[in-house]
């Protein structure tokens, strides 16, 4: 892995010096990927199947604030943002392509952290950087990751296929992203204030790591096929429950009652927000950032999913002219409203 821990400019390699500095370090290790990086494109080989491809942006100051995330953090957390996509359609993430801009703020110190990163989420889920970019760049720090994966076709689920009856669940627990954010703003609002002041996160390593470091739910995929289960539709949660429930029952013309109290949300997100004066069933709808996966199955398929922990089920599908609802705990119903995250609010 890197090593050299001085401080050297990028001018010093120029962007192919830099990009072969990069690949230097790839390991390939999926059959699918034929040729990787170092050529004018990869060749990929997917025998038969569907491919899925899936791109997302992070741009600084938008999508993460560097004054208290690690760039080895943000490299992984880039990578696990863009496999999530591609286990939200129930299917296998195998390669990614990674693009860059930066400023020469950065030295290659720096971006070799960051890329160390991406290495580490690769590895974990048996992933290949087979290509990308770098530019210059006036406005921070730009990521730009391409995943690419597959599935057979009959396998592959859509937001838009949601039948009347279906059961609505969600995998992990939801709003500890949201809540590691507002604990991380609120530390660097101190810090700025006073810089002798140390960051108080005792106690909640678990919220600051879900907004720093989130997983993908691969796991979920392949318990899913275990099981038997085919989703009837499915989503990954990234701006916040409402939203992502909304989109499957606006994309399949369908109604629904979600009920507050199955809401999964662990303890330490629960008493944070409350610390915050927030509700946590607000960050839980609106916050977003978790990757959870949410997902519809048939009630036949109840049986298999009920005992496992990790899995939810947290309401069910109506017909359209029914509305989208939340019951509340004390059984008043609400129309279900999305919230969550606006690139252009």
């Amino acid at each position: 892995m890197f090593e050299n821990k001085d401080r050297t400019d990028i001018s010093n390699l120029g962007e192919f010096g830099l990009i072969d500095h990069l690949i230097r370090n790839i390991e390939l290790s999926n059959p699918s990927t034929n040729k990787g990086p170092g050529d004018d494109a990869a060749v990929l080989d997917f025998s038969g199947k569907k491919t899925l491809i899936s791109t997302d942006l992070l741009l600084d100051g938008i999508h993460f604030d560097l004054s208290y995330t690690p760039l080895k953090h943000l490299g992984y957390k880039a990578i696990q943002v863009n496999l999530s996509d591609i286990y939200a359609m129930n299917g296998t993430a195998s390669q990614v392509t990674v693009s860059l801009g930066l400023s020469s703020k950065f030295p290659i110190e720096a971006v070799e952290e960051l890329y160390e990163g991406m290495l580490i989420a690769c590895k974990k889920y048996n992933v290949d950087i087979v290509g990308g970019d770098t530019s210059s760049s006036k406005q921070g720090l730009v990521i730009s990751v391409t995943s690419i994966g597959y599935a057979n076709e009959d396998d592959i689920t859509y937001r838009n296929t949601a039948q009347e009856g279906d059961l609505i669940c969600v995998s992990g627990d939801l709003g500890a992203a949201y809540m590691g954010l507002q604990l991380l703003e609120r530390e660097k609002r101190v810090f700025l204030e006073n810089p002798n002041i140390q960051p108080d996160l005792e106690g909640k390593d678990y919220i600051v790591e879900r907004q720093l470091k989130p997983e993908a739910r691969k796991d979920i995929v392949e318990l899913l096929r275990s099981a038997g289960i085919r989703p009837t539709s499915m989503i990954d949660v990234s701006d916040g429950l409402s939203s992502e429930v909304i989109h499957i029952c606006t994309n399949s013309d369908k109604g629904c009652n979600l009920f507050e109290e199955k809401i999964p949300i662990d303890p330490m997100t629960y008493d944070t927000a409350r610390q915050f004066n927030l509700d946590p069933t607000v960050c839980a709808l609106s916050g977003g950032e978790d990757y959870e996966l949410l997902f519809t199955i048939k009630q036949a398929d109840y049986d298999k999913i009920k005992n496992n922990p990790d899995i939810s089920v947290i309401g069910h599908i109506t017909e359209s002219s029914a509305g989208m609802n939340l019951v509340s705990k004390s059984g008043n119903v609400h129309p279900l409203k999305a919230q969550g995250w606006n690139s252009f609010a």
